[in-house]
């Protein structure tokens, strides 16, 4: 077993209230790491949340547990309470209930992940693995993107 497949193991075997701070941690830190480099808070929101949205989109599809975890950033970005519904109908429109069809966006990602430091990758690559691994599974298709991340 690698170490990449082991920590996908731990992260889907996490008790929740650890998984939440960890996450809560790494998102601040991500996000704090995005506003030093754009230097507007904005496009850092928009940045982590196009992340966020590429790790859901790994499996086209979007469960409650994942939008659980990116409610508050859809509440931001677009600026009222975002119901689940609301979520599946922007996930859709924008076309990522079909991977294979967002594949320059996740592209974008995957390069931009490599102009930051070494620090903030690491944060994102984990965020991004911990979204894909709140519903207690990171599947086959969620690996091989996070698995680009890290190349």
């Amino acid at each position: 077993m690698t170490h990449f497949d082991m920590l996908c193991e731990v992260l889907e075997q996490m008790e929740p209230t650890s998984f939440n701070d960890i996450l809560n941690d790494k998102a601040s830190n991500v996000l704090e790491g995005l506003t030093d480099i754009t230097q507007d808070g904005v496009d850092a929101i928009s940045i982590f949340t196009d992340f966020l949205m590429c790790a859901v989109a790994a499996d086209g599809r979007l469960t409650e547990e994942e939008f659980g975890l990116i409610k508050p950033v859809l509440d931001i970005l677009y600026g009222g309470d975002v119901g689940f519904g609301d979520a599946q109908k922007i996930f859709h429109d924008a076309g990522l209930h079909k991977p294979e069809d967002i594949k320059n966006v996740m592209d974008l990602m995957v390069d931009m992940i490599g102009q930051v430091s070494p620090q903030l990758k690491d944060d994102i690559v984990l965020l991004c693995m911990m979204v894909c691994a709140v519903d207690g599974k990171i599947s086959d298709d969620e690996r091989e993107w996070i698995s680009e991340l890290i190349e």
